[in-house]
């Protein structure tokens, strides 16, 4: 596995994906207190700036501990209005498979955001990382985030019952996986 200069910045029409830094708790902690991001999570938003800064310290070596993920982490920060809209995440695993995350803060859902930085993030992934499969769950009542995923060419693969109990009641998954082009090509030979 190729490991990419982590600490870059990555680019896309709108927006400037920056990797994490402890430093980005202070900015992020109140965006990150809007109770709708948490709805279909099992997650509370963060107790403090201290214990998100705390988070953010594990993923600054952008490795796993044992050194065979790579962490991958961005906030992302709209360009034009210089404001921070939300944060991607992505776990490249030493089989070549890598997952991916986002969150979007509610004040700017609806807007794209989202797609924008999963392509770029899911373009990385395939072209620097060389990974074969990218994959990503979702919560099956988020329809926002499964029309996303689509949009984005994964294709449901599983879905899991009872996936996670919180706010009393059971949530169920839908697993999602997207095959970089030259892994589909390869299997079409």
């Amino acid at each position: 596995m190729r490991f990419t200069d982590p600490e870059a910045l990555l680019e896309t029409p709108r927006l400037i994906l920056e990797p994490l830094q402890i430093s980005h708790a202070l900015v992020l902690y109140e965006p990150l207190q809007a109770t709708p991001i948490y709805d279909y999570i099992p997650e509370a938003p963060p107790a403090s700036v201290e214990v998100l800064a705390t988070r953010y310290q594990r993923f600054s070596s952008r490795k796993s501990p044992d050194e065979r993920e790579a962490w991958l982490n961005w906030a992302m920060r709209e360009r034009r209005e210089d404001r921070y809209v939300g944060i991607l995440q992505a776990t490249v695993y030493p089989d070549a498979t890598a997952f991916l995350a986002y969150i979007v803060f509610p004040a700017f859902w609806r807007r794209g955001y989202a797609r924008e930085g999963c392509e770029r993030i899911v373009d990385l992934l395939f072209q620097d990382y060389q990974v074969h499969t990218v994959s990503a769950e979702i919560d099956t009542r988020n329809i926002a985030s499964i029309y996303l995923i689509e949009s984005l060419g994964f294709q449901r693969v599983a879905t899991t019952l009872n996936a996670d109990f919180f706010k009393g009641a059971a949530s169920h998954e839908y697993r999602y996986a997207r095959q970089s082009s030259s892994t589909v090509q390869h299997k079409m030979t």
